[in-house]
């Protein structure tokens, strides 16, 4: 199934900090946005308006990151779907941490974007990699449960539920639909109070 999420591989982007809260990933006055689309130029917003372009999310040689790794308590405050959302539209595809708040974890996985823990060590060591080389690339394996990038090596961790359901690609329920349209034609069919032929292909 092409929703199916095993790997993820690319560029890092170390964030630094623990208890990093919803509000910070995007503030509450972009709630206001009926689509999601254009979060990701206002990700972070006032911690980098903070760090005056010195924020990772701003230096150029991490533009096109696709991997976040950061450290404990990641996501927490309110529940907000558009946190990992504008965290998607930056471009970030997984996230490695030591741990997250459990309903940003779920948004997550909602949207196909693996959260993996990893111990503090390990997350150290892969943002002080991307700090001396940010062109090092990434890989983030499901399956084997590993992070690795060049020589380095991991262990990660996710439940097994939602790390069945993102390789197997039933956290789409769209793409499931889309994969099932000939079952669905065909069930439509048979109901008495269906006329498919009004019905959109």
């Amino acid at each position: 199934m092409v929703s199916e999420v095993k790997t993820v591989s690319g560029r890092g982007i170390p964030l630094v900090g623990n208890d990093i809260d919803t509000d910070r990933i995007i503030p509450a006055r972009f709630l206001r946005s009926v689509t999601f689309d254009g979060l990701g130029a206002d990700v972070f917003i006032d911690d980098r308006k903070q760090a005056n372009g010195q924020h990772p999310f701003d230096l150029p040689h991490y533009q096109g990151a696709k991997i976040l790794v950061v450290n404990g308590n990641f996501g927490c405050g309110s529940s907000r779907e558009h946190a990992p959302q504008a965290i998607a539209k930056w471009g970030i595809r997984a996230i490695v941490g030591e741990s997250f708040a459990e309903i940003f974890f779920g948004n997550c996985v909602a949207m196909g974007i693996p959260c993996v823990t990893a111990d503090a060590i390990v997350t150290k060591q892969l943002q002080e990699i991307l700090t001396t080389n940010p062109q090092a690339e990434i890989n983030v394996d499901l399956e084997a449960l590993q992070v690795t990038s060049g020589e380095f090596e991991g262990a990660i961790a996710m439940g097994d539920g939602a790390r069945m359901m993102l390789t197997s690609g039933t956290w789409d329920a769209c793409g499931q639909l889309v994969a099932q349209k000939d079952q669905i034609r065909a069930t439509a069919a048979n109901l008495p109070y269906v006329t498919w032929s009004k019905i959109a292909s």
